[in-house]
């Protein structure tokens, strides 16, 4: 049997009553109501709803240009943007009806734009502001037309001196080349601007420019033009529509547009005239020259003078590259030397005025770039420059009241513009009078 335990011999105190541990209490109270409370936040944290997260609004990537390149195509330009061929094809199908693809050039603008997924959903093809083509996806399909862009016409007065040549004294008035060629087509029946012309002559003209909003688009009709001579002489052309035709004619009446064009190049210098004892630079010795020669850059364009039908084109010895053409009224003429035909010049072949047959070259016996020009009048060489072909048909006798009424408005109209003017530099600028136009 085990002793036992010692006891505890330590002075044992009074025992202390419950509410002298009122602190204790109180800290155990607050305990509890922390951990309650805690409880119940969590509790109500877990079962409240989650935040709502809003998505941001999708928006269509922004559209991408671009520039058509020399050598470029309209398909190349969307496959190198990564466009699948089947799907440029339905573009290209589309636009086909609406866009000569014949007709693109470089400079040409293409927009491709976007819906939010990041697929074209519509190409915008531009050749000028006003001449807008687009295609766009409805569904599975591709649809295409023009753009309706609203243009208006306004009549501008341009007036100057020639000062080198006509392209430099237009083009320096801020003017575009194609107003240059524009006007000399109008005188290009009894005026050769290469060999007439010389410093000091005048040019005016009222003419019609496109705008659509405040962007110039392109020159429309010149309403009347007037070349003036440094010894006075001065040639008019008046643009009026006669019935079913139109065209310009002088103050009296009569048509400019003539059976034969004084050249058959614009704006070309004559290098040699036409002779019966003009030394060779090739041959040597001094031989008959029975043309006229006009240089000119190589691949410059020639023109046929008149209606006609070409009765040889190819080689023909010393003369090289050759075209000959067969009018009425037994003419023929002949170019030659040329560096190439124009696409469907060949024997037989119609050809009309103005009609690009060839282009200047230096084949045969030739020591430089040129065209030599022949006419050959009844079998016989004459000389182009003193050759005088009948007028166009004149104004209508019905037409003739309405023509004189156009002709003295538009010429006032004319001379006070310039006049306006008078004593300043050469100008271009906004006529003052409404546009009314002759026909």
């Amino acid at each position: 049997m085990l002793p036992d335990p010692m006891p505890d011999m330590r002075p044992q105190g009074p025992r202390r009553p419950w509410y002298r541990h009122r602190g204790a209490v109180r800290a155990l109270w607050a305990l509890t109501l922390v951990l309650v409370l805690g409880s119940a936040t969590l509790l109500f944290r877990g079962t409240s709803a989650p935040p709502v997260l809003t998505e941001a609004p999708r928006v269509s990537p922004t559209p991408t240009f671009i520039t058509l390149r020399r050598g470029h195509t309209f398909q190349t330009a969307l496959q190198d943007q990564g466009m699948d061929r089947n799907l440029v094809a339905q573009i290209i199908h589309a636009l086909q009806s609406h866009l000569d693809f014949r007709r693109l050039k470089p400079g040409d603008d293409v927009e491709l734009h976007y819906d939010t997924d990041g697929a074209v959903h519509k190409v915008v093809y531009r050749q000028s502001p006003v001449e807008i083509v687009e295609a766009w996806r409805e569904g599975d399909a591709w649809i295409a037309g023009r753009r309706d862009v609203p243009v208006d016409r306004r009549v501008a007065s341009v007036a100057g001196r020639l000062e080198g040549n006509l392209f430099e004294s237009v083009e320096g008035l801020g003017e575009q080349a194609q107003l240059v060629l524009d006007f000399a087509e109008i005188f290009a029946w009894d005026f050769d601007f290469a060999q007439d012309s010389q410093p000091g002559d005048r040019f005016r003209m009222l003419v019609e420019k496109v705008y659509t909003g405040d962007q110039f688009v392109r020159y429309g009709r010149i309403l009347v033009a007037e070349y003036e001579e440094v010894g006075g002489k001065v040639h008019t052309g008046m643009y009026f529509r006669d019935g079913a035709e139109s065209g310009y004619y002088t103050p009296a009446g009569e048509s400019l547009r003539r059976a034969f064009l004084k050249s058959p190049l614009e704006f070309s210098r004559i290098s040699s005239r036409f002779s019966y004892g003009r030394r060779h630079p090739i041959l040597g010795g001094v031989r008959p020259h029975l043309a006229v020669d006009y240089a000119a850059p190589p691949g410059t364009p020639v023109f046929a003078v008149a209606d006609g039908t070409v009765e040889s084109a190819g080689w023909l010895g010393g003369n090289g590259n050759t075209v000959t053409v067969r009018h009425r009224s037994s003419f023929k003429t002949m170019y030659n030397h040329l560096s190439g035909f124009a696409h469907g010049i060949h024997g037989g072949a119609p050809v009309k005025q103005r009609q690009v047959i060839g282009y200047v070259g230096s084949t045969g016996l030739s020591t430089g770039p040129h065209l030599d020009y022949r006419v050959i009048k009844d079998g016989r060489f004459v000389n182009p420059l003193k050759q005088i072909f009948l007028p166009g048909k004149p104004i209508s006798t019905a037409s003739r009241q309405d023509f004189a009424a156009a002709r003295d408005t538009r010429l006032r109209q004319l001379h006070e513009a310039v006049a306006e003017t008078s004593g300043a530099a050469p100008t271009s600028q906004p006529a003052v009078f409404a546009n009314a136009a002759l026909e």
